[in-house]
């Protein structure tokens, strides 16, 4: 099985599952980041696809032809890095890890470009610490240059420093108001319980955007947080707008079919999910496709789906590989597999991650795997930053109404008002736990 970057703690709410980091928004504008953040080249425009290309073919050139330049080589670096943001493989990482050494082999001393290479290494491997060290050390190196900033916002959001996090970004918006930087303000807005200002930051973000991909993912995002508070209309236009600007681009394929299960059209859903899927195996798509088919009447009578098998089989490589571990496989493991495993799943990733995302994620392992009371301290971390989210509010009330605690019927009722849709399959449950 090919190797895919995990998606952990991202930008967006969708179908009850959460983003990824490759998700969290575009690279910023230099030298040493490509710009577009695309899905999978098979399902992206060939533009996207043969510019991320194109830049990669260039600074493999420059190496060759410069081989003692060490703006060259962490140029490379950051080719390879965006290289695996696009094709959501890890592999191209492992030459970025060696342009840099070449990089810092040259000079060692006050090479900005490794810094923030090294960073975005750091981020992409799920080294969260790390990429802070690396971030923190690119803006003391050069506090006029935004690179540092996103790459330190990015692993501050990851680790849970939220106020760290929003002056990294804003103090990249001071230095380059570009798409990038608006992309990471609205996720900061909308974690911190400011959907309409997350909404003015993303019309910024499509506005500002320089390439098909930035543009895609800007209105991509839009549709998702439309999606996040029960507009369907709104996120089905915003999605559609997406396909125009990059054809297939996997994140707004899914939010379609997000769109289309709501509105009683689960077969035309399905199939979508399913096309998605054989082409980018994301744990999100593949879980949303499960939990949609479980919705189903009689949609399981054949048994498993193809959906269910690629989650199992990446949940024991995830078990087996000790890396970075998506939320998407524990919330799986937990509802359709063996909860134990997504506790030690989540209790690894909680060491490295202590984003909202990874809390909730954690909290509801725990809580399948019968331990709610530990549950709740995670459900309340969750809940700390103020992001009005369904799926957490959900998970909130199912752990307080298994605790008896007189505020799970309030939180489930604000799940479903928040946004009806939220999951195929929770939503009945939700509204199951309010008649109890």
């Amino acid at each position: 099985m090919r190797r895919l970057i995990t998606a952990v703690g991202g930008a967006a709410v969708v179908g009850g599952c959460v983003a990824g980091l490759l998700y969290l928004g575009p690279a910023t504008e230099s030298p040493t980041a490509a710009a577009p953040a695309t899905g999978a080249p098979a399902a992206g425009t060939p533009a996207a696809g043969s510019a991320v290309t194109s830049a990669l073919d260039t600074a493999r050139k420059r190496t060759k032809a410069y081989p003692r330049d060490p703006v060259g080589w962490a140029s490379l670096a950051g080719a390879e890095i965006e290289q695996a943001r696009t094709t959501l493989d890890a592999a191209p990482l492992e030459v970025a890890d060696h342009a840099l050494r070449r990089s810092l082999a040259l000079d060692g001393s006050r090479n900005y470009g490794a810094a923030v290479g090294l960073g975005q290494l750091a981020n992409a491997r799920h080294q969260f610490t790390r990429g802070r060290e690396h971030g923190l050390r690119a803006t003391r190196m050069a506090p006029d240059r935004p690179d540092g900033y996103a790459v330190l916002a990015d692993a501050e959001i990851q680790l849970g420093h939220y106020p760290a996090a929003r002056a990294a970004v804003q103090r990249l918006l001071d230095l380059a108001p570009g798409s990038a930087a608006y992309a990471r303000a609205a996720y900061d807005l909308e974690t911190n319980g400011r959907p309409d200002d997350a909404g003015i930051a993303l019309k910024r973000a499509v506005d500002s955007a320089s390439t098909p991909g930035e543009r895609a993912f800007a209105q991509t995002r839009s549709g998702d947080l439309a999606w996040s508070r029960g507009q369907l209309d709104r996120a089905a236009a915003y999605y559609r707008e997406a396909l125009d600007t990059e054809p297939e681009y996997p994140y707004a394929v899914a939010g379609t079919a997000r769109v289309l299960a709501a509105r009683g059209e689960p077969g035309r859903a399905l199939d979508t999910y399913e096309r998605l899927t054989e082409r980018t195996p994301l744990p999100q798509f593949l879980l949303e496709a499960v939990e949609l088919r479980a919705s189903m009447p009689r949609a399981g009578d054949a048994g498993p789906g193809a959906a269910e098998a690629a989650l199992s089989a990446q949940v024991r490589l995830s078990r087996a590989d000790g890396g970075p571990v998506d939320p998407h496989l524990a919330l799986f493991a937990a509802d359709h597999g063996d909860p134990a495993d997504a506790v030690a799943l989540m209790r690894r990733e909680w060491a490295h991650t202590r984003s909202v995302i990874t809390a909730d994620a954690l909290a509801w392992a725990l809580h399948r795997d019968g331990r709610s009371g530990e549950a709740l301290e995670y459900v309340r971390r969750a809940a700390s930053a103020g992001w009005d989210n369904a799926l957490f509010r959900y998970h909130r009330g199912a752990v307080e109404a298994a605790l008896g605690l007189p505020g799970a019927r309030r939180q489930l009722r604000a799940a479903l008002e928040t946004n009806p849709h939220f999951s195929p399959y929770h939503a009945l449950r939700a509204r199951e736990l309010i008649r109890e």
